[in-house]
């Protein structure tokens, strides 16, 4: 008898006892993943900041009685925004037999991450916010995908926050051609990169470029840190192959394209309405950027979203079935790679525990609010930057545990409508440090941020950075406050006209 048909019937008998807790699991030894994939490029058009998905994806047919239609049930709904994958494997390990579990269990990767310098402070204990990470490795099976790519890269990135009191829980997709910081972190070799701006995904190249996920898992974490002010927990990483593997357990997932799509970067050919995808044509799926809608990363994040919500309600349905979903939690803990404290089934089964209860309705999926950096800086036609001050006010409400919810996910989709970008306002600076050269230092920053500054010279003196406005400038102000790291925006009866003024103080300093 083959090893896999021991193994699910071994399943079918139950052996670990087929509900509650599963069984402790064994220490096991846990090797580092690999993982890797090409910055984006390329221009976009409009598509949802906000969250929405790009275009109609998986799901199931609208059709009533389609037997393959996917229909998402409140449980359901929690596999999909703990990452699909990492939720539906938290759900479905009760019911396995105890060899199995062991089985599963050692398929887990657990990276030694260790993040180096100043970390955020945790605002909020007893809340945990998750850097989860698709990974899109072009080692071995997956070369196809990437010519010449010999590094580590994220293609997928979201943090999920659970709130303290297990209530509710907010994930935030961030595209990954977001224009943001890249600190200096520890390469492979054990030297350190130059801190520099670039696309959010390169951190996981940097600190992977010898193949080391934990010390990718590092560099992407400090990255997300020093942009967003959050202090983050835990780390997992799914890899391209695992992904395909889980599709094809299920048999495929049914999408419904609304125009055939042709990609050949993503190896897909698809025709128009629902179909069922496994295999290529699932990866190439959510993978397709450039040739569905705006051909936007912003788009793409929209169904991968919806895809996940799909692929976990359809392994939710088989979750009393545990024999059926052997290949599919094989895949799925083979692919899986966490920090050492998540590492095995009864850690993560430990965690889903704490979160099974929270309503369909408490549960937000956002996109970090942004628009096209060409805004700013014209000559730059691939990237995006985070909307500000809306950006700052989530960051913000997630670090001190406050639920964002449907109302502040449609006050985010709102001010999408109109962002105030950088190059909008009209800022005057000011050296309030008393040390020659301050301003004209500070007045370079800003323009690299796409603001336009139209005078430096000198101010008062100051011990802290301040920013003052005519009372018909007050949202630019805020838009420039907020790239400040906590400055906060005064309205001053004495303020120049047409221009906000920044005073330059010793503890200046621009993000973004």
């Amino acid at each position: 008898m083959h090893d896999r048909q021991r193994h699910q019937q071994t399943a079918r008998r139950g052996t670990g006892g087929a509900t509650g807790t599963p069984p402790a699991a064994g220490d096991g030894s846990r090797g580092p993943g690999g993982a890797r994939g090409g910055g984006a490029s390329g221009r976009r058009r409009s598509a949802d900041p906000a969250g929405g998905s790009g275009g109609r994806s998986a799901g199931g047919s609208r059709k009533a009685g389609r037997p393959d239609k996917v229909r998402m049930t409140r449980r359901g709904r929690i596999v999909a925004w703990t990452g699909g994958t990492l939720g539906v494997l938290l759900l479905c390990t009760a019911g396995v037999g105890a060899w199995v579990y062991q089985h599963l269990d050692g398929n887990i990767h657990g990276a030694d991450i260790g993040v180096d310098g100043a970390r955020p402070v945790n605002l909020s204990p007893g809340s945990k916010n998750i850097l989860v990470v698709g990974s899109d490795s072009r080692a071995g099976a997956n070369a196809k995908y990437g010519k010449g790519l010999t590094t580590m890269q994220s293609d997928t990135l979201m943090v999920v926050h659970i709130a303290a009191n297990r209530k509710w829980a907010t994930a935030v997709s961030f595209p990954r051609d977001s224009w943001v910081q890249i600190p200096a972190c520890t390469r492979g070799n054990g030297s350190q990169s130059t801190p520099h701006h670039f696309k959010i995904n390169e951190a996981f190249s940097i600190g992977g470029d010898s193949g080391d996920i934990g010390k990718a898992a590092a560099c992407t974490i400090k990255t997300v840190e020093k942009n967003t002010g959050l202090r983050i927990d835990h780390f997992t990483s799914v890899d391209f192959q695992g992904f395909k593997g889980m599709v094809n357990a299920l048999g495929g997932i049914e999408v419904c394209p609304k125009h055939a799509i042709h990609d050949k970067k993503a190896h897909l050919d698809l025709d128009a309405g629902c179909q069922n995808v496994q295999d290529e044509k699932a990866l190439g799926y959510v993978r397709t950027r450039y040739s569905v809608g705006d051909g936007s990363d912003l788009g793409r994040i929209g169904r991968q979203q919806e895809f996940m919500k799909a692929l976990g309600a359809k392994a939710q349905a088989k979750l009393t079935s545990p024999g059926e979903l052997y290949d599919f939690l094989d895949s799925a803990t083979k692919s899986l790679t966490t920090d050492k404290d998540l590492a095995g089934l009864k850690p993560l089964y430990d965690l889903a525990a704490t979160v099974k209860d929270i309503p369909a309705d408490r549960l937000t999926f956002v996109t970090v609010p942004n628009y096209y950096r060409e805004s700013d800086v014209p000559t730059d036609k691939a990237n995006v930057v985070w909307q500000y001050p809306q950006a700052a006010q989530l960051f913000s409400d997630i670090a001190h545990d406050r639920e964002l919810g449907a109302a502040g996910k449609k006050k985010l989709a709102e001010a999408a409508k109109n962002p105030v970008t950088a190059h909008a306002v009209r800022v005057r600076v000011l050296n309030g440090t008393g040390v020659p050269g301050r301003a004209a230092s500070a007045a370079e920053q800003l323009r690299r941020l796409g603001f336009t500054v139209i005078a430096t010279g000198n101010g008062p003196s100051t011990d802290r950075t301040t920013v003052t406005y005519p009372a018909a400038l007050k949202t630019q102000s805020e838009v420039l406050a907020a790239r400040l790291g906590g400055t906060k925006a005064t309205e001053s009866a004495g303020a120049a006209a047409g221009a906000v003024t920044l005073t330059i103080g010793p503890d200046f300093r621009a993000q973004g």
